[in-house]
This record gives structure tokens, sequence and C-alpha cells, in this order.
């Protein structure tokens, strides 16, 4: 898992069929100090978090737990909105 803050969100009116019903936001990565860190990526929200939230992020198969979204072309997904960050 890593720290993300939602940037944005992004609307597809076309993609993979796998990917309706999901809400695509763009995230960033961020340091415990919330510095941002890499660049922008896009992840499929599994906890309805908005704009300015932080996050926590999964990637790879890890994030396809159940079946439907075990056949979903998902690579990287919200799994958790941040209350505090201690450190």
């Amino acid at each position: 898992m890593r720290l993300a803050k939602i940037t944005g969100t992004v609307v597809a009116t076309r993609k993979d069929e796998t990917l309706t019903g999901y809400k695509l936001m763009i995230v960033r990565r961020i340091d415990s100090q919330g510095n941002f860190i890499d660049s922008e990526e896009v992840a499929v929200d599994y906890v309805g978090a908005g704009v300015g939230e932080i996050v926590l992020i999964g990637q790879g198969s890890s994030v396809r737990v159940d079946k439907k979204k075990r056949e979903a072309v998902i690579d990287m997904a919200i799994i958790g909105i941040v209350d505090t960050v201690v450190g």
C-alpha cells in the first residue's frame, strides 16, 4: 500500500466494459509529510473517496479480490481513506 492524494476525476464514456460502474480518480503519491512524489496516475475508487482526500492505494493483482474485480482491467485501486498520518 502507498499514500496518495486525489487531485481530480476522470470521466470516460467509452472504456473497457469491465470498468463500467467504477469511479476513476486521478491520484498522486505523497510522502508522510504530504509532499507530492512521482507523477499522477488513474486509480479505480473502491471506497467513495473525493478530490483532496489522502488515500491508501494498492496495485497489481492484489486489488482484484472478488470474482467481478478479478476479471477487470484494474491495475491500481483506492482501498482506504486516511484520517491521520503520524510519523
